[in-house]
C-alpha cells in the first residue's frame, strides 16, 4: 500500500497541521511516513505546499512525482488547481470552496469551480460554513482532514484520536471544536460530488 498527497493552502491556513495530523496518525496505523514542505513566504499569505506520502514499506523520497499523487487535499480553490499537475488519472481532490483572494487577478470562482468539476473524482466542501457549525471557524483545516478521510488508508477513530490529543495541550474546548469539526467534514465527504 503507498498513499501520495499533496497539501495545499495559503500561510495561516492550517496546511501543516493537517501534514502533522495525518502523518502522527499514520505512524500510529504503522505506517512509514516521509514528509516535505515548502512555506517560505507563508507568513504573508503566499502557497504553502507539503508532500506527504504514507506507505507499508520503506519510502524512498520525500517527494511525490508529478502525476503520481493519489490525493490533494487544498484549503483554497484555485491552490488546488495550481498542484493539480502532481494528481494521478485516478486521484482525488479535495478542496475548501472558499477563495482566499490574495491576488488582483483572481480568476472568478465559477470559473475554477468548473475546472474542479473534470477531474474525474472530486469533493468541494464549504468548509468555514462547517468549521463555524463545529463551534470554531479556525477548525477548517480539521473539516478539510474529515472530507479527505475517506481517501486516506488510516482508520477514522484513528485520524479524530490523534486530532484529539493533539489539540488538547490547547484546550478541552478546542480540542473538541476541532473534533467535531473533522466529523462534520466526514459527514460532508460522502455527499459530495
Amino acid at each position: 500500500m503507498k498513499k501520495d498527497i499533496i497539501l495545499a493552502g495559503v500561510g495561516g491556513q492550517g496546511v501543516l497541521s493537517i501534514a502533522a495530523i495525518i502523518a502522527r496518525a499514520a505512524v500510529d496505523s504503522g505506517f512509514a511516513v516521509r514528509q516535505s514542505e515548502v512555506h517560505g513566504m507563508a507568513q504573508r499569505g503566499g502557497a504553502v505546499l507539503a508532500h506527504l506520502r504514507i506507505s507499508d514499506e520503506a519510502i524512498p523520497s520525500d517527494l511525490v512525482p508529478q502525476g503520481g499523487a493519489d490525493l490533494i487535499i487544498a484549503m483554497e480553490p484555485l491552490e488546488s488547481l495550481r498542484y493539480a499537475v502532481w494528481l494521478s488519472p485516478q486521484g482525488a481532490l479535495v478542496t475548501a470552496t472558499e477563495p482566499f483572494v490574495n491576488i488582483p487577478d483572481y480568476p472568478e470562482i465559477d470559473s475554477i469551480v468548473a475546472v474542479i468539476k473534470r477531474f474525474p473524482q472530486y469533493r468541494l466542501v464549504e468548509a468555514a460554513e462547517l468549521a463555524k457549525k463545529a463551534g470554531h471557524p479556525r477548525t477548517v483545516n480539521m473539516v478539510m482532514v474529515g472530507a479527505a478521510s475517506p481517501f486516506l488508508p488510516i482508520l477514522a477513530e484513528t485520524l479524530e484520536n490523534t486530532i484529539t490529543a493533539m489539540f488538547a495541550a490547547k484546550a478541552p474546548d478546542i480540542a473538541e471544536a476541532n473534533s467535531k469539526a473533522f466529523n462534520l467534514g466526514r459527514a460532508t465527504a460522502g455527499a459530495a460530488q
